[in-house]
């Protein structure tokens, strides 16, 4: 995920649970139409949408968006790098998940063997 060295220049992000696009703008240092552009781009990237269609962002998607700033603007990636960078990042960390899954399953079947062999 992002890494709190990567946003030292970056302001704090607040306590609240929704960031209008002008203050996800200021807490990311991107223009608000960079983060309309970055939605079609970027399927994580899902601002919820509400009375005139408004865009209302929670913590992840701030996060989210420093993270795809950082990929852009500090590490060089282009569009398409930081999309499979982050692919991969959500496809690694489901793998990690149905591993820990498939074990303590295997755990459990083993278990059961034991007690109907006893």
């Amino acid at each position: 995920m992002l890494e709190a060295s990567n946003n030292n220049e970056l302001p704090a992000i607040p306590g609240k649970r929704y960031f209008t696009i002008g203050e996800v703008s200021d807490l990311c240092g991107v223009k608000s139409h960079v983060l309309r552009y970055w939605e079609q781009e970027f399927n994580q990237l899902k601002p919820v949408k509400r009375r005139g269609n408004r865009r209302y962002y929670q913590r992840h998607d701030v996060i989210l968006i420093r993270q795809i700033r950082n990929l852009l603007y500090e590490q060089g990636y282009t569009i398409t790098g930081a999309r499979q960078k982050l692919a991969g990042e959500d496809a690694a960390e489901d793998n990690n998940q149905s591993q820990q899954i498939i074990r303590q399953m295997r755990n459990e079947l083993e278990d059961l063997l034991h007690l109907l062999k006893s």
